[in-house]
């Protein structure tokens, strides 16, 4: 157990690094816009279909857990990993090239809006060391730990990945 808390310990370091890291860099590369670019306004259906594929990997994921199927269960969460670092990337690219819509909706659909992107974003930063702790205790084999977070996790990482198609759905009309 004490070699698991000492690699732990160490992976650790690294998840809070990434887990600071990745929201400053995310947010100031927002703020810059590369100039006489081309804005890769295709993106946007890219990247919320990405999302939704993250959203059906992780229930994919669970429903191979349950079924003891370990190694599926791994090969879809790595793959959904993966999924949500390429929605980071385009995200990016997208908002560096492009100026950001404005939501045209009126009234209670407003609120619900910014209700549901509010609560997108905040829990895409929250959900950063979720993900990353709940990876490397199932990569340290220490599976009563990971199955800890992983109820945290799951719940957490599907609400993001499902918020960001509705979030693209809502304002995908008012884009220019």
């Amino acid at each position: 157990m004490s070699n698991i808390n000492s690699e732990e310990k160490k992976y650790k370091r690294f998840i809070t690094i990434v887990s600071i890291v990745i929201p400053i860099a995310v947010a100031a590369l927002f703020g810059i816009k590369i100039p006489n670019v081309e804005p890769l306004s295709f993106l946007p259906p890219i990247y919320a279909t990405i999302n939704g594929v993250t959203a059906i990997l992780l229930v994919l994921a669970v429903v191979a857990i349950k079924r003891g199927n370990r190694k599926l269960h791994e090969q879809l969460n790595t793959i959904a990993i993966i999924c949500s670092a390429l929605f980071l990337v385009m995200y990016v690219a997208y908002h560096m090239t492009s100026e950001s819509t404005e939501f045209g909706g009126e009234e209670t659909i407003r609120y619900i809006y910014f209700f549901i992107l509010i609560t997108h974003i905040l829990l895409s930063i929250v959900i950063i060391p979720f993900v990353l702790i709940t990876f490397m205790r199932a990569k340290l084999s220490n599976f009563p730990e990971h199955k800890k977070i992983a109820k945290i996790t799951f719940p957490l990482w599907l609400y993001v990945a499902i918020t960001g198609v509705i979030v693209y759905l809502m304002i995908s009309p008012y884009y220019a």
